[in-house]
């Protein structure tokens, strides 16, 4: 269960405790705060109170934020683009709008749904919400990922992934002109305290490293190749969009007014890990969906390209 926080404000002197919580975490309906503070989810200065509480400067606010109920997941007859398979691993060629793992909201249609109809088993290191999950991709992001088959394979690979051995290559797509050719950001990143489904740059995340390179300027656009030291939730989006330069199609990090049905331009273009029983390298390569390759012509034939 997560636990949210906000510190009272001078100017939010006299709200309405619901009114409060709605004006500062959006992702909450009414509906849902009512109900939060019903089932005493809701504290203020650790005491439960109603929601017409008027809130005092300075008080603290803490709301405890239920993980999804969910004791099966049905496995789904879902088109799968396979890259590799044996008996321990799966490496998947994501579509972008498929969400890795049932969650609230997304309890069906997932690439787990997906893998659960395809294989015989998955690893239940997990639970039941994530079997066979090692890493994650967004919803938005296409590309690859692997999937385990049983526990020693999640173990195996788990380790790579937390050892930084395993290697993730990302081809991204950035709003502004990046005018160095390489760099590295090294920001911490935890979940943004205003806004739930966010991560932001916070004193006191956790350690976040992002190595990037110039491809090529288009315009008003940056294509970059990146390549992630760490795997925090959202990294590339947030991390870019730190420095100035969130990614094209990006509607929670980047512009209001996106360019793309598609989401955010991010690509899982290349994974390699060694194998959990050959103990093997294995590297896979991914080139860039259509809509993605669509976009770049497109710009390049608009603007003029320029190449990092």
């Amino acid at each position: 269960m997560e636990t949210l926080i906000y510190i009272v404000q001078e100017a939010d002197q006299n709200e309405r405790l619901d009114k409060l919580i709605a004006t500062k975490f959006k992702d909450f309906s009414r509906n849902q705060i009512k109900k939060m503070i019903e089932e005493e989810l809701v504290f203020v200065n650790k005491t439960l109170e109603k929601p017409s509480y008027r809130v005092n400067w300075g008080e603290i606010i803490s709301i405890k934020v239920k993980d999804p109920e969910i004791s099966e997941i049905k496995p789904e007859d879902i088109p799968l683009d396979i890259y590799y398979e044996d008996e321990d691993v799966i490496v998947v060629n994501k579509p972008t709008g498929m969400v890795v793992h049932p969650a609230n909201g997304h309890l069906s249609g997932t690439l787990v749904n997906a893998a659960l109809y395809h294989c015989d088993d998955l690893s239940g290191i997990n639970g039941v919400c994530r079997p066979g999950v090692v890493h994650r991709i967004d919803k938005d992001t296409s590309g690859l990922i692997v999937m385990a088959k049983n526990d020693n394979a999640h173990q195996f690979l788990a380790q790579q992934f937390k050892n930084k051995t395993s290697k993730r290559v990302y081809y991204a797509l950035c709003h502004g002109v990046i005018k160095h050719n390489k760099g590295t950001i090294d920001a911490p990143i935890g979940r943004d305290k205003k806004h739930r489904k966010r991560m932001a740059v916070i004193a006191g995340g956790r350690n976040a490293v992002t190595h990037f390179e110039v491809l090529e300027r288009i315009g008003p656009y940056t294509l970059i190749c990146c390549k992630l030291e760490t795997g925090r939730t959202h990294q590339i989006r947030v991390h870019l969009s730190y420095i100035g330069y969130p990614l094209v199609g990006d509607e929670k990090y980047g512009p209001k007014k996106v360019v793309s049905k598609h989401g955010q331009f991010l690509h899982a273009a290349l994974l390699g890990f060694v194998h959990p029983k050959s103990e093997q390298y294995l590297e896979f390569e991914s080139p860039l969906p259509k809509y993605f390759q669509t976009f770049l012509e497109k710009s390049r034939h608009k603007y003029k390209t320029h190449r990092g």
